[in-house]
């Protein structure tokens, strides 16, 4: 699974950060994930000549040739989601499948902003770039922050703002042939729910799932975190979006199974009333390995607790 680059991205620091962590430790549990710092951000080089659209997709066409992917699944958060449209379109044969996650098709000034109010954003956003105490920041939390910080240079921001603000890619969307699953949080404070179900109307039968959610990065304390990795890992396995049903507590829970092996043998202990101690004695693994498998297996079912993924067991015949 290649993750097309955005900005406030910085593969190191991702890996200790609650924005981006546990998209990682989750999803590579069952992908080989690749993952780049877009151009001027993260350990890419900061002092790049141009930063545009298109280089942005030449710089995933260059990933993927150095990689030596034929065939690979993609994923497009926000600013990277028209990245990922534009590389299906120019390569409709090497994209096994495209996740589309609070992404939009035409940037801000695209959409009706006026560039009054874009200049005065922009004024604000090089203004506070990675300070605490500024106007800009006013309403962020520390992490958030520190991933300016290390992420790219006021200057580069204010340049990487101002080419996603002039995006425009709803005239490929009709080209797109990839299987194709939109999410997007219903309360999105920086995308506008709407520009997720544009994408999903226009790009040939693509499938839309709105998330309860208020972030515009879903964060792993959240319950749309789990629905929302349950789909992706249904969707990126198979191609196929997560048909759904309530589960007792009105949780939507996948009728696909995305389980591993060793998961199901946790599940099938876990349904006959094993602890986890007991389960991580009886496999010969560590209590802490359990409590991953137990959280992972959460997530991938929708079950709520270990009573609900009892049930899925048993529905299944796992037990």
């Amino acid at each position: 699974m290649v993750k097309a680059a955005t900005w406030l991205s910085h593969l190191q620091y991702e890996m200790d950060s609650p924005m981006w962590r546990h998209w990682w430790e989750e999803l590579s549990r069952d992908f080989t994930v690749i993952r780049y710092d877009q151009r001027g951000c993260g350990l890419s080089d900061w002092s790049v000549p141009e930063i545009s659209f298109d280089a942005w997709v030449r710089d995933l066409e260059t990933v993927v040739d150095a990689a030596g992917l034929d065939h690979f699944s993609l994923l497009g958060y926000s600013q990277s989601g028209p990245v990922a449209i534009d590389y299906s379109v120019r390569h409709p044969e090497r994209v096994t499948n495209m996740v589309l996650h609070n992404s939009f098709g035409r940037g801000r000034l695209r959409r009706g902003l006026t560039d009054a109010v874009e200049q005065a954003n922009l004024t604000l956003l090089k203004a506070g770039w990675g300070n605490k105490s500024s106007n800009f920041m006013a309403e962020q939390i520390d992490w958030f922050t520190d991933i300016q910080e290390v992420s790219t240079s006021a200057d580069n921001a204010a340049r990487i703002y101002e080419t996603s603000n002039q995006i425009d890619v709803l005239d490929l969307l009709s080209r797109v042939s990839a299987p194709t699953l939109v999410t997007h949080a219903l309360r999105n404070p920086r995308v506008p729910v709407q520009e997720g179900q544009l994408l999903a109307s226009m790009i040939p039968q693509a499938k839309l799932i709105c998330l309860e959610s208020n972030n515009h990065l879903t964060l792993a304390d959240e319950p749309a975190w789990f629905e929302l990795l349950s789909h992706l890992r249904v969707f990126f396995q198979t191609g196929v979006a997560s048909e759904t049903r309530a589960s007792a507590k009105g949780r939507p829970v996948a009728m696909l199974d995305a389980l591993t092996p060793r998961e199901v043998e946790v599940l099938r202990l876990m349904a006959k009333g094993r602890s986890n101690q007991e389960i991580a004695d009886q496999l010969v693994i560590s209590f802490n390995t359990v409590t991953n498998h137990v959280k992972s297996i959460l997530a991938k079912t929708g079950a709520g607790n270990r009573t609900e993924a009892a049930s899925y067991a048993h529905e299944r015949g796992i037990v």
